[in-house]
């Protein structure tokens, strides 16, 4: 009672996906990226959650992770305040990196907000205990 099993091959499924990859690599390519200017993204894409980019987007980014470091804010993640001088004076140092690098290309309320935000983070780290120069 010898039964024969034949195994079945299947090379057709190679070129199914080979096809498949080829058709969402066009859809991809025809449709606008989520990020690009005016676009939306699909619904529940974490890039639709996302801020529009901005240079007050990065600014106060920067901002806030040196607030975090100076202790004047919860980190995110763990929800606990403490002092990082050396990452705060990095945080300011990237904005007044970012200040020197826009110089002539910003209008009068981006200067100002630059100004502005630049001396109250600068007086917060002279401020802080264990800050260098203290």
């Amino acid at each position: 009672m010898s039964e024969e099993k034949k195994i079945i091959v299947d090379e057709d499924w190679k070129s199914q996906v080979a096809a498949e990859r080829e058709s969402l690599q066009q859809a991809t390519a025809e449709t606008p990226a989520a990020t690009g200017a005016g676009e939306t993204a699909p619904p529940g894409d974490a890039a639709a959650q996302m801020p529009p980019a901005s240079l007050e987007m990065l600014v106060s980014t920067l901002a806030t992770e040196a607030l975090v470091a100076l202790g004047q804010l919860p980190h995110p993640a763990t929800q606990r305040t403490a002092k990082n001088p050396a990452q705060a004076r990095y945080a300011i140092d990237m904005l007044e990196m970012l200040q020197q690098k826009t110089k002539g290309n910003l209008d009068a309320a981006e200067e100002r907000m630059f100004t502005d935000l630049l001396h109250q983070l600068r007086m917060l780290f002279v401020a802080t205990p264990g800050a260098p120069g203290q």
